[in-house]
């Protein structure tokens, strides 16, 4: 029997709202990358049980084997084993672009706030209200 449980962790997409203020944006850009962070865990974690799992079934199909079964249950059980390490293969590079999309989300995150966020401060501590970016441009 699996193990595996519907994730439902506080992992909530990120609304893809009309919002682009600077506030908002920081926020979104750290939500995502707690969400990553907390996804490449997650499969790390997915990774070594699956990897796990297949060292049990080559285990099992020896097992199954040394029972003098049936050949065909050694087969398909060994293909199960090949299918799991196969698969935990491609978990881990799956984790390995899901970290780089981390490292991206930040950087873009820093790079955002460089570039915003000093026109930010200015124009949340004036007293007067200010035009929107854009606004003269019609």
């Amino acid at each position: 029997m699996s193990d595996l449980v519907p994730h439902t962790g506080s992992a909530a997409p990120v609304p893809a709202d009309a919002d682009n203020r600077y506030k908002a944006v920081q926020a979104k850009l750290d939500k995502l990358g707690k969400s990553m962070d907390d996804a490449v865990l997650e499969l790390e974690a997915l990774r070594r049980d699956m990897k796990a799992n297949a060292t049990h079934t080559t285990g099992v199909a020896r097992d199954i084997e040394n029972a003098d079964l049936d050949a065909l249950f050694v087969l398909a059980t060994n293909e199960v084993a090949v299918a799991l390490g196969g698969a935990a293969v491609e978990v881990k590079k799956l984790g390995a672009t899901a970290g780089e999309v981390v490292d991206l989300t930040y950087q873009t995150k820093r790079t955002h706030s460089k570039l915003y966020g000093a026109l930010d401060d200015i124009r949340s501590n004036r007293r007067a209200r200010t035009p929107r970016p854009g606004f003269f441009n019609r």
